[in-house]
């Protein structure tokens, strides 16, 4: 048995999904089902009995004692978090509250749990926190990749609060001995991404023929994760990393965000052409930039491949064509992820930027 914490997100559904494809250990699921959170993404699963879906919290520290006494499971795998730059913009407190205050709670009782284990259960206890690369902060055009000896330079509030979850994280190593393991991975996309980061939002903007927003000039460079293989590289550190390591997981798949969106566009002008037979690149429009918008993430997972033989599996252009046919099957999920809500948060975010 393992508990995973944010197991109905985007990343941990998919995470959640492979663990169970591929073995019969089961799965707790603790997620609070806020507005990233989606059941849906869990559909294939309501039947089975190894997954074991809870409601909740993971500030809610009863609770989080409570379902680790009652399952004992040999891990913790710990996705939860509030995880778009924009939103810690807009409102940083509620990352505050789940990505530091969460961690903490959560940390506090495995520690709790933990201590109070014996023997082989005690020493094959593992608490796995996933991160990102963004707290590294920014890198110049000819700067080498993040390391995980890169030092910390958050410059969001979301890099901020998950660079104190770290930190959180390595303390609790140093001081207590809790047999922790960290992963810092760069941008994820894939199936069930909320429709509020950058591939799925220009995907369904261009589906209903929307402008396609791009910050600033669009040539801000990311390096890009398929999430199966995200998920394919936490199972390695879960069961071959060193205690109190970091490994950071990269696709070696660095493009701008210019780049990304005119691949999508020719993707869809492929499959699915627009009723009125204008290419889709033609909705591209420029806003305003980000405040602060780091000008490049890129990871060098090296580490991760010479200790523990992982390294991806998909290219971008595998994994893309792969992205955009798992959404243009599954409409009638994204059809119910656009909910008011997230209306609400599109007019918040880009009502007001106008052109750039």
């Amino acid at each position: 048995m393992i508990l995973v914490t944010g197991g109905a997100g985007f990343i941990g559904a998919n995470f959640v999904l492979d663990w169970l494809a591929q073995a019969d250990e089961p799965v707790v699921n603790l997620d609070k089902l806020t507005y990233a959170g989606n059941p849906e993404n869990l559909a294939g699963l309501r039947d089975d009995p190894r997954h074991v879906f809870v409601q909740g919290d993971i500030n809610d520290r009863p609770l989080v004692a409570k379902l680790l006494a009652r399952h004992r499971p040999r891990a913790i795998v710990h996705f939860a978090a509030e995880s778009h730059v924009d939103r810690s913009i807009n409102g940083p407190g509620e990352f505050i509250q789940t990505n530091i205050n969460g961690t903490f709670s959560l940390l506090e009782e495995a520690r709790a749990f933990w201590q109070g284990l014996a023997g082989a259960d005690k020493a094959a206890f593992r608490f796995l926190h996933v991160s990102t690369d963004e707290v590294y902060g920014s890198l110049g055009p000819n700067d080498p990749p993040f390391a995980e000896t890169t030092a910390y330079a958050p410059n969001s509030p979301y890099s901020a609060s998950k660079a104190a979850s770290d930190h959180l994280v390595r303390a609790y190593r140093h001081t207590y001995g809790l047999p922790t393991l960290t992963t810092n991975c760069s941008n994820n996309y894939g199936a069930c991404q909320f429709p509020e980061k950058l591939i799925p939002l220009v995907l369904l903007n261009a589906l209903n023929g929307k402008p396609l927003p791009i910050y600033g000039n669009g040539l801000n460079v990311r390096d890009w994760l398929y999430v199966g293989d995200h998920c394919a590289a936490i199972r390695a550190v879960l069961a071959g990393g060193r205690l109190g390591e970091t490994y950071n997981i990269g696709g070696w798949n660095e493009k701008t965000n210019l780049d990304v969106v005119h691949t999508l566009c020719a993707i869809l002008d492929e499959l699915k052409p627009a009723a009125n037979g204008q290419p889709y690149a033609s909705l591209i429009t420029y806003v305003k930039d980000r405040p602060g918008h780091d000008a490049r993430y890129a990871i060098d997972a090296r580490k991760i491949e010479r200790e523990l033989g992982w390294k991806p599996a998909e290219t971008f252009d595998s994994g893309i064509r792969k992205t955009v046919a798992w959404y243009l099957a599954n409409l009638g999920w994204v059809e119910n992820v656009v909910s008011g809500e997230y209306q609400n948060w599109m007019a918040t975010n880009y009502q007001n930027r106008g052109a750039s």
